[in-house]
């Protein structure tokens, strides 16, 4: 039996596919249980080092101050880089040359810089040349480098989600007497958007996880950064790398579902109703159509 994009798998195959699960689930166990017994024999289970992330202290001093600035970081970095990577993928595809360049150099330029060197430059140009305080700099600069880099690779998923659908969707949009930027805001964003989501989260994702970089170096106090300070003061280093990990998977799990939820509620609002015209309704459309678009240029 066969579907449409393979061929269903036989009896031989089913039984292979079993056997390779069972290896693969027994493997897995093993080295959970292998990283049990290692952490148990180094005394890493022990209640001592667990004992603080069930009192509040820990929380309120410590990790939750951390997770409100990474999540404000983050969230500035992605609210300033989503609408200036559209900016920039689009105009990458000007049909005016004195637009198209200048915007590819930026997006070549900064994409090809490692985002914590930015944050560096960032934190750099801040210390000589304004007069942020020193207590929100590095917070500036985080969100500086995280903009130029992340806002740079946003422009390319915005540039081949849009170059990605066919050529027919821009050429029926310009028989209609649509101008580009009519066709691009009407017709191929509203389309390219849903393609590109599942890109974009995966980089929203990677602006969440790189707030961690201005902790490292440019003291931001991150919640990987608020990780160290707590883990001073309890004397719990592998504890708290753990609690601070399922903290990052809890925040990228969340921001995943989501945009999952988000594509499938898209897709659903874009479906048509299945109703089927008749040729006396096609032709009332036309017409319809064809009447309002000499209305509109008469009123013009």
């Amino acid at each position: 039996m066969t579907s449409v994009l393979y061929d269903a798998p036989g009896p031989r195959a089913k039984r292979r596919n079993v056997i390779l699960s069972v290896v693969f689930i027994a493997a897995l166990a093993l080295v959970l249980w292998w990283v049990y017994r290692t952490m148990d024999e180094k005394g890493q289970l022990d209640w001592a080092l667990w004992k603080p992330f069930t009192e509040s202290q820990a929380w309120t001093t410590y990790l939750l101050p951390g997770l409100v600035n990474t999540l404000k970081a983050a969230a500035l970095a992605m609210i300033i880089a989503l609408p200036l990577g559209a900016v920039l993928g689009i105009a990458r595809l000007s049909d005016h040359r004195w637009v198209r360049v200048p915007a590819g150099i930026v997006v070549e330029f900064f994409r090809a810089i490692p985002v914590l060197m930015l944050m560096l430059f960032a934190n750099e140009i801040y210390v000589r040349s304004t007069d942020i305080p020193s207590d929100d700099r590095p917070l500036y600069a985080v969100v500086t480098g995280l903009v130029l880099y992340n806002a740079s690779v946003l422009a390319e998923i915005v540039r081949a989600g849009i170059v990605s659908l066919p050529k027919g969707q821009a050429e029926a949009g310009y028989a209609i007497g649509l101008r580009k930027s009519q066709t691009m805001k009407s017709i191929l964003l509203p389309q390219a958007v849903t393609a590109m989501l599942p890109a974009i989260v995966s980089q929203l994702v990677v602006i969440v996880k790189d707030t961690a970089l201005g902790g490292a170096l440019l003291n931001f106090t991150e919640l990987l950064n608020s990780r160290g300070t707590l883990a001073a003061n309890y004397a719990n280093v592998v504890p708290s790398f753990i609690v601070v990990a399922v903290i990052y998977i809890v925040l990228n799990f969340i921001l995943t579902s989501f945009a999952s939820w988000l594509e499938k509620r898209l897709r659903r609002s874009k479906r048509g109703t299945g109703a089927v015209l008749g040729a006396e309704d096609v032709d009332d459309l036309n017409a319809a159509e064809v009447g309002g678009t000499f209305g509109t240029g008469a009123d013009k």
